[in-house]
């Protein structure tokens, strides 16, 4: 294979007229540039220069060769310096998948904020709960929670203290009473998630370092996350929710949170994608771009309305 280095030797010594002088402007040994030289012609299986003691000339194949060698380290240089430009001024296309109750409530409007700030990016959405398959769709990165079980994905942090919460609606409550302790969850109507091909239905509770597992039913189950929501909102049932997917309910106290003297199962949240060559210039702004907003206005004001329920 052609190295590059060898051919910016050849370049240089053709354009300086001496071996000497090339190795000089480019700080090596003229021994070093020497063998570049030779090693490049067995590549190419031809001469390219003619040398004697006192002069030095490209021959008709190094002259040809000389054309497409300098059209080639253009074209790298280019393609160098549009990387150069892409890191400041984002564009392309971005394929992206998300939950469908987090990517509507709170990730659709910030990525319209980012869309308005970087006008050269272009935005292709997939919301689902079922997890994307990175290999076979065509999406490019996916904000997941909980870690892949793939471990040759890559998993970046996003929210990695999130939890679930457990809450219910005033008028369910009014009309079916509160748990007082994870077992009492049995007895109610509880709004189960599909996660993946799996139904969730093991709701796992800590209270002074012991666990609690309850397996819970209820009539109504779904694949969709907002779904869940929106059942729990009308009185429903009693929902096990991730805390941002539910966090302007508890707040407009749509929804009350149950069991708060316990610890809660985590789910974290995650950027992924199938290998850190798709952490491009634009993946890696997006994701710092959403990590400050949900501190900003999700850590924050979660904390304040769980205090205040």
């Amino acid at each position: 294979m052609v190295r590059l280095e060898d051919v910016q030797i050849l370049l240089h010594t053709a354009q300086l007229g001496s071996l000497s002088a090339a190795a000089r402007a480019l700080d090596i040994s003229p021994a070093v540039a020497s063998a570049a030289l030779k090693r490049l012609e067995s590549e190419l299986g031809t001469h390219l220069l003619v040398r004697s003691t006192r002069s030095l000339r490209l021959t008709a194949d190094g002259e040809r060769y000389l054309e497409h060698a300098r059209t080639a380290l253009d074209a790298l240089q280019a393609g160098a310096q549009a990387l150069a430009a892409g890191r400041q001024t984002l564009q392309g296309q971005l394929s992206l998948s998300m939950p469908s109750d987090i990517g509507r409530q709170l990730l659709r409007p910030w990525l319209d904020v980012f869309l308005d700030e970087h006008p050269g990016v272009r935005l292709q959405l997939h919301i689902s709960d079922r997890l994307a398959d990175l290999y076979r769709m065509p999406v490019d990165v996916a904000l997941r929670y909980g870690v892949p079980e793939d471990s040759s994905l890559v998993a970046l942090p996003m929210l990695p203290d999130n939890r679930r919460l457990l809450c219910a609606a005033p008028s369910y409550l009014a009309r079916h009473g509160w748990p007082g302790q994870p077992e009492d969850l049995a007895a109610h109507a509880c709004l189960r998630l599909v996660l993946g091909d799996a139904l969730h239905e093991r709701w796992r509770f800590v209270r002074q370092g012991e666990w609690s597992t309850v397996m819970v039913s209820g009539r109504r189950n779904s694949d969709d996350g907002e779904i869940v929501r929106r059942w729990a909102v009308d009185g429903q049932g009693i929902a096990y929710k991730s805390r941002l997917d539910v966090l302007d309910d508890v707040r407009a106290g749509r929804l009350l949170p149950l069991l708060t003297d316990y610890q809660t199962e985590r789910a974290p949240l995650y950027l992924v994608c199938p290998h850190r060559m798709m952490l491009s210039p634009l993946v890696v702004r997006l994701r710092e771009f959403l990590q400050l907003r949900l501190q900003q206005h999700v850590l924050a004001p979660l904390q304040s309305a769980l205090d205040q329920a």
